[in-house]
C-alpha cells in the first residue's frame, strides 16, 4: 500500500496566496523559481482578460488572469495586465511586484518598464525610476509617454535642464499645446528658477483646460516660493473650488500660512487634515508640521512629528540608508587618494576662456544654500545649484580613460601615455555639463556648484581642478542632523531616512573630509555657518576675497536675491539674516541623546561643544 507524504511547510507556503497581495499563489509569485522556463499566456486568455477589464467586469478579468499565470508565470504581459488590475484596485505595493517581475522577464515589454518607472516615480524611489524611465526612451525614442517619464523624473531629481528637454520632445512629437505638459514644464521651469516662463505656461495651460485640478495646485505652490502670497492664495482657491478638501491643497495652504507667519492657523489646518483625511498625514505633512511646531516652541510635539514623517516615509519608499555601499566608498577612497599617490598623479590645467568653478560642499542643511545665495548675488559670480556632474565623472570615468578598474582605481591609467590628456577631458566634459545645464552666463567669471556631500569627491575635483576655490561650510553637527532629521533628502545613500543613520553618515563624511584634508593639497577655505551669523561682513569678504572677487555689498542682502533656491531652504534664503537656527539643537538634547556618542569626535575636532539651552 502506497502511503501519502504529509506536505512539508515549506511545500504549504508556497502554494498559499502571495504575501504580497498580487493573488497568485507564492510559488507562482515571490517564491517563483526565475530560471523557470518561459511560457507565453494563450492568446484568447489574455484577449477575454483585456475585454474583461475594458467592460468593468473586474472579476472575470481577475479570474483570467490569475489562472492563466498559474500556467505562465513569467509571461510579461499578463503580469503588466495585472498589475494594472492591482493599482486600480490601490494595491500599489503588489503592483510593482507584478511589474518588477514584467520587466525581469522582457526587458524589451515597454509598456510595464513605464509603468514600473511611473510607480517607482510615484513612491518617491527615483534612483529607480531613473533607471527604468532611461530606458523606456531607449526602448521608444519616438514615444511621448516615455520622454514625458524622463522629464517628470529628472524634474524631481533636481536635474531641471534634463527634464525641460524631454517635455519639450514631448510638446514636438504630439504637435500640440497640450496642457498638462505645458503644466509639467511649467514646474521644471519654476525648478530653474525660470519663474516668468513658467507663469506664461500655467496661463496658456488653464486657458486650454481650466478643469485641471493640479495645474492650479503647481501655480499655485510656484508663486508661493517666489513671495507672491496673495496671488497664490487666489490660485489654491481656484484649486479648492476644483477638489474640495484635497489634501495636497491644504498641506500647501499651511505652507502658505507659515510664510506669511499665521503659524498656530498653519498648524490647526494640518490637524484638520489629520483627522479628515483617511490615511492621516504622509511624510511631507508631518515634516512641515514639525517645522512649524518647532518655530513655536512645541519642541516634544516637533520632534515626534519629524519621526513620525521618517517612519512614514520608508513606509512608502521601502527605502533605507545603503550603509555597506557608503562604507565602501569612503574606505575605496580613503585607500586611493593619498599623499604619496597624488604627488606624481597630473593634474588639469586651466582655461582661460570659460567661468571657473566654485565649489560649494558641505553635508546638507549645512547652510550651503545661504553662501551660494550670498555669492550669486555678485554681479561676476553665477548660481551653477546642485550640479550632477562630479557624480556622474565617477561613473564615467573607467570608459572615458579606457580602463578595466572601477573609479577611483580607474585614475591610475592617468600614467598611461595615451592617457596623458585624460584629466584635461574629464575637466572640459565638466564644463561643457556646467554650460548645458546653464550654469554659465555670459559675462560671468565663476559659477557655483553647491551639490550635497561633493566634499566626498575632493581628491577628484582637485585632480580636474586644482586652482578652482573650494568653499567648505561646516555648521555645529548636533543642528546640521537635526536639520536632517526635519527634511526628507535623499543625499548620502538615503542616510536621511533615519536619526541614528543621518548620524552615522555624517561622521563617516566627516572622517573622509579630514583623510583629504591631511592628504590633499586643495585650494580650501572652512566656513563656519555660525561664524557667518555672527559677523556677516567680515565672512563675506573673507569668502570672496580666497575666490579672488572684489568685495560688493549685494552680497550681504542676499535675501534679495530674487533667484529661486531649488532646496528645502528656498524659503529660509528669502529672509533676512537671522540667528535662530543656531545652536537649535539645545532644545533637543534628550531626543538627539542616541546620536551623541558617534559626533562626539566630530564635533571636538571642528570645535564645537554641546550645550543645555
Amino acid at each position: 500500500m502506497t502511503v501519502a507524504k504529509s506536505p512539508t511547510e515549506g511545500q504549504i507556503a508556497r502554494s498559499a496566496p502571495c504575501d504580497c497581495g498580487s493573488g497568485l499563489r507564492a510559488d507562482r509569485c515571490c517564491a517563483l523559481d526565475l530560471t523557470t522556463p518561459a511560457r507565453a499566456m494563450p492568446a484568447e486568455s489574455l484577449a477575454r482578460a483585456k475585454a474583461a477589464l475594458l467592460s468593468g467586469d473586474v472579476v472575470s478579468a481577475e479570474a483570467q488572469l490569475t489562472s492563466a499565470l498559474e500556467d505562465a508565470p513569467l509571461d510579461p504581459q499578463g503580469l503588466a495586465l495585472l498589475a494594472d488590475l492591482r493599482r486600480a484596485q490601490g494595491r500599489d505595493g503588489a503592483a510593482e511586484v507584478l511589474l518588477r517581475r514584467a520587466v525581469a522577464a522582457d526587458p524589451n515589454h515597454l509598456a510595464a518598464t513605464q509603468s514600473l518607472a511611473l510607480a517607482l516615480f510615484n513612491k518617491g524611489a527615483l534612483d529607480e525610476a531613473e533607471v527604468h524611465a532611461r530606458n523606456a526612451v531607449r526602448l521608444a525614442p519616438a514615444d511621448p509617454l516615455s520622454h514625458n517619464l524622463m522629464g517628470m523624473v529628472m524634474t524631481e531629481a533636481q536635474r531641471p535642464h534634463v527634464g525641460e528637454h524631454h517635455y519639450r520632445q514631448v510638446l514636438a512629437l504630439i504637435g500640440r499645446r497640450d496642457p498638462i505638459v505645458l503644466a509639467n514644464l511649467a514646474w521644471n521651469l519654476k525648478n530653474q528658477g525660470r519663474i516668468a516662463e513658467a507663469r506664461g505656461l500655467y496661463e496658456e495651460s488653464v486657458a486650454l483646460a481650466p478643469e485641471v485640478f493640479q495645474t492650479w495646485l503647481g501655480w499655485a505652490r510656484m508663486e508661493e516660493t517666489d513671495r507672491s502670497f496673495a496671488r497664490a492664495g487666489e490660485l489654491l482657491d481656484a484649486a479648492e473650488r476644483l477638489s474640495p478638501s484635497h489634501p495636497s491643497v491644504t498641506l500647501t495652504r499651511a505652507v502658505l500660512q507659515g510664510r506669511t507667519g499665521e503659524i498656530e492657523d498653519a498648524v490647526a489646518t494640518l490637524e484638520r487634515l489629520d483627522r479628515e483625511s483617511p490615511g492621516g498625514l504622509g511624510p511631507v505633512e508631518w515634516s512641515e508640521k514639525g517645522r512649524l511646531l518647532d518655530k513655536l516652541g512645541r519642541h516634544g510635539e516637533a520632534f515626534a512629528a519629524f519621526a513620525e514623517g521618517k517612519r512614514a516615509l520608508r513606509e512608502l519608499t521601502g527605502q533605507s540608508y545603503r550603509a555597506d555601499e557608503a562604507r565602501l566608498q569612503a574606505a575605496r577612497l580613503q585607500a586611493f587618494f593619498v599623499r604619496s599617490r597624488l604627488d606624481i598623479l597630473p593634474r588639469a590645467g586651466q582655461r582661460a576662456d570659460v567661468a571657473q568653478p566654485i565649489f560649494v560642499v558641505g553635508f546638507p542643511r549645512s547652510g550651503t544654500t545661504m553662501v551660494e545665495q550670498t555669492l550669486s548675488a555678485h554681479p561676476r559670480i553665477a548660481a551653477g545649484d546642485e550640479l550632477p556632474t562630479i557624480n556622474e565623472l565617477t561613473v564615467l570615468i573607467p570608459r572615458m580613460l579606457n580602463s578595466p578598474l572601477a573609479y577611483p582605481e580607474a585614475l591610475a591609467d592617468l600614467w598611461l601615455g595615451d592617457q596623458a590628456e585624460g584629466l584635461d577631458n574629464l575637466r572640459d566634459y565638466y564644463l561643457q555639463r556646467a554650460r548645458q545645464l546653464g550654469a554659465t552666463p555670459k559675462g560671468a567669471a565663476w559659477f557655483t556648484d553647491k551639490m550635497p556631500l561633493n566634499e566626498t569627491h575632493l581628491g577628484l575635483i582637485s585632480l580636474i581642478f586644482p586652482k578652482a576655490p573650494i568653499i567648505h561650510v561646516v555648521r555645529h553637527p548636533l543642528d546640521v542632523v537635526l536639520s536632517v532629521f526635519a527634511n526628507h533628502l535623499t543625499h548620502g545613500f538615503n542616510c536621511a531616512f533615519d536619526l541614528a543613520t543621518i548620524a552615522e553618515h555624517y561622521a563617516l563624511i566627516a572622517d573622509l573630509t579630514d583623510h583629504y584634508a591631511a592628504e590633499l593639497p586643495v585650494k580650501r577655505l572652512v566656513v563656519r555657518y555660525e561664524d557667518v551669523i555672527d559677523d556677516q561682513a567680515a565672512s563675506v569678504r573673507q569668502m570672496l576675497g580666497f575666490i579672488g572677487a572684489p568685495f560688493d555689498r549685494r552680497c550681504l542682502d542676499f535675501h534679495e536675491n530674487r533667484r529661486y533656491a531649488r532646496t528645502a531652504s528656498y524659503a529660509q534664503v528669502t529672509e533676512k539674516l537671522y540667528d535662530r537656527s543656531r545652536y537649535r539643537y539645545r532644545a533637543y538634547l534628550d531626543q538627539l541623546a542616541p546620536v551623541i556618542p558617534a559626533l562626539a569626535p566630530t564635533i571636538r575636532r571642528l570645535g564645537y561643544t554641546i550645550e543645555a539651552g
